[in-house]
């Protein structure tokens, strides 16, 4: 009977510490997923695959919130099911234990919600686009006075503009991480101005 944990966070530059702090630590075993974003079924998540090769009957999984354990309503309910017939029970942050019969259900209502607030999100993000790019071609700013969509380009240095990273790193054959040490700037943005010049 082991206690488990599952983390998973979208990006590489974000941290498990935080979920790992809420939940309390002490486990036997940990299964992570970093870079893994949420809308990856949970099944096809490398960390969370060699966890369902690991659990067993009478382990106990936790996890920081609902919504990590699928991508979606449907998945989250599967995932739950499936765990829950394999006799393994599952706690999450907030909820406590769940088990067979009203636990599922209320797993089902949750993930719902959660699925619907998620819709919510991506209308209300889509609809800002629209009105940034109509604003955009009108008026040469966006409807939040912006100069364009987007991140801004970092300020590199003096007179450094991203051509001039692209230049110098194809130049000097050198690494993301040679690059982010030359100009004293982020993988991420490295990797923006590089793709930008390809």
């Amino acid at each position: 009977m082991s206690r488990v944990a599952y983390f998973r966070v979208s990006t590489d530059a974000q941290s498990i510490e935080a979920q790992r702090q809420a939940l309390g630590g002490g486990f036997d075993r940990e299964f992570i997923d970093e870079g893994v974003s949420g809308a990856t079924m949970a099944a096809d998540r490398p960390g969370f695959g060699k966890l369902l090769e690991y659990i067993r009957e009478g382990d106990t999984l936790y996890v920081f919130a609902l919504d990590r354990l699928g991508r979606d309503a449907l998945d989250v309910q599967a995932t739950v099911r499936r765990l829950l017939e394999r006799g393994v029970t599952l706690d999450i942050k907030g909820l406590g234990p769940i088990g067979r019969g009203v636990g599922e259900l209320i797993v089902a209502v949750l993930a719902q919600m959660a699925d619907m607030e998620r819709h919510r999100i991506k209308e209300r993000c889509d609809s800002g686009r629209v009105a940034a790019r109509a604003s955009l071609a009108a008026n040469g700013v966006t409807h939040r006075g912006k100069a364009g969509l987007g991140r801004p380009w970092a300020t590199v240095g003096q007179g450094v503009t991203p051509a001039d990273v692209a230049a110098w790193r194809k130049a000097n054959g050198a690494s993301i991480s040679q690059t982010m040490a030359h100009f004293n700037i982020s993988k991420a943005t490295v990797s923006r101005y590089c793709s930008a010049e390809a």
